[in-house]
């Protein structure tokens, strides 16, 4: 066979080939077309919350100090040397303990005299006594004259007033013999002796012995700066909120290391919080400083807060009743900086879709401050709303998701310097 004739025997087997290929790729078309459409892909998978109204407490954190219910310098009332300290530094004692002893014998001496002094009175008055008498009874026959018996009921009355001031006298040399004994004045925790013994103490010395602090109970001064006031009184303008009376208001103390003050248990570590009570706030503005002192009284059974800690202080000032709360990521804004939020709504759902199929609509919202990571909402959402919370990129404004509820948010606070 000729190189031509092969040629066109491979030319013809091509167009052959072609053309059931054509054939096959036109049956195959005409069949797609009778062929049912493929299933519609499932609605994308959301998460949202229940809006729920909730109280909502503002609170404010200020900074504070620690000081003692009642501070009591242990001072000597006579002068004299330290015969003996009889107490351990640092220890608990009660009122009325004996503290210190100082040398004695200088002031029992000095009762000594002053009973000596009290009996030479005691003998004079019963003779100036007898003389009056005796006189008294003859003066009716002038025996005496009206002079000697006038001089002797003076002189009686004379020896009557020394008898009383020699008692005195007495008196005041035992008390003074007492003082020897130096006792606490109140109950507390003693520091250390700031002397010793053998050391001479005077009756005016600046210097105290030893200085005694109840801790029982304590003070916390808190200053609040004048700024925070005003800005309270802003809040409270807004509706909804209500100020908490100071009676009523929750006083808790944030310690240095972050911890919230309360009883200690097994462990030493702070089991349930211990509130405080709001004494007074003051009526006037620091010069220097700009801030108004405040003062709380706060238990202490633990002796876990002592004089001169720093403390942080957060006491609720104001209530809103009705709030709404939705989380930071919740809230999206347009390009009109507009905050809004996506709610998922059940209607103009398609006919036998399952029962957590939804459909999107957006909400324009009013936000008032920031709470944590949350938002307090001021309208555009009311309680009952489904909030979609998660899966924004997978849907918008009129599309069908299948949603998933996930836990509201618990009880909120605060803080008066949480604005937006």
């Amino acid at each position: 066979m000729s190189n031509s004739a092969t040629s066109l025997s491979f030319r013809r087997l091509v167009l052959f080939t072609l053309s059931a290929l054509a054939l096959s790729a036109a049956l195959l078309c005409s069949a797609c077309g009778d062929a049912p459409r493929p299933a519609t892909a499932p609605a994308p998978l959301v998460r949202y919350s229940v809006v729920k109204e909730e109280p909502l407490v503002l609170t404010t954190e200020l900074p504070g100090r620690i000081s003692a219910f009642m501070t009591s310098e242990v001072r000597p009332q006579v002068s004299g040397i330290i015969r003996e300290r009889l107490f351990e530094e640092g220890s608990d004692v009660i009122a009325g303990q004996t503290l210190y002893e100082i040398e004695p014998a200088i002031f029992e001496t000095a009762c000594k005299n002053a009973e000596a002094a009290l009996a030479m009175a005691g003998a004079n008055e019963f003779s100036a006594r007898l003389l009056a008498e005796r006189y008294g009874k003859i003066i009716k026959s002038d025996a005496v004259s009206r002079q000697e018996y006038d001089n002797a009921v003076s002189a009686h009355a004379q020896a009557r007033a020394e008898v009383e001031a020699a008692r005195k006298a007495l008196e005041a040399a035992r008390i003074n013999l007492g003082y020897t004994k130096v006792t606490a004045p109140v109950s507390g925790r003693i520091s250390r002796s700031y002397i010793t013994q053998g050391a001479l103490a005077t009756q005016n010395q600046i210097e105290p012995l030893a200085t005694i602090r109840s801790l029982d109970k304590v003070y916390a001064d808190i200053a609040q700066a004048n700024t925070e006031i005003m800005r309270l009184r802003d809040v409270l303008t807004e509706d909804g909120w209500r100020g908490i009376e100071a009676d009523k208001a929750q006083i808790r103390l944030k310690l240095e290391d972050g911890s919230l003050y309360g009883r200690l248990d097994a462990d030493g570590d702070p089991s349930r919080e211990i509130f405080g009570v709001l004494l007074f706030s003051d009526i006037t503005v620091d010069k220097s400083t700009g801030e108004v002192n405040i003062r709380a009284e706060f238990e202490n059974p633990d002796k876990l807060l002592l004089p001169g800690m720093h403390v942080r202080a957060i006491f609720e000032e104001a209530v809103l009743e009705n709030a709404i709360l939705a989380p930071q990521k919740a809230v999206q804004r347009d390009q009109f900086a507009t905050a809004y939020v996506y709610v998922l709504e059940n209607e103009d759902v398609p006919p036998g879709s399952p029962e957590n199929t939804f459909k999107t609509a957006r909400r324009d919202v009013r936000i008032q401050r920031s709470v944590g990571n949350a938002w307090l909402i001021a309208s555009g959402l009311k309680s009952g709303d489904r909030l979609l919370v998660e899966g924004h990129l997978k849907t918008g404004p009129g599309g069908l998701v299948t949603g998933v509820e996930v836990p509201a948010r618990q009880k909120e606070q605060v803080s008066s310097s949480g604005r937006i």
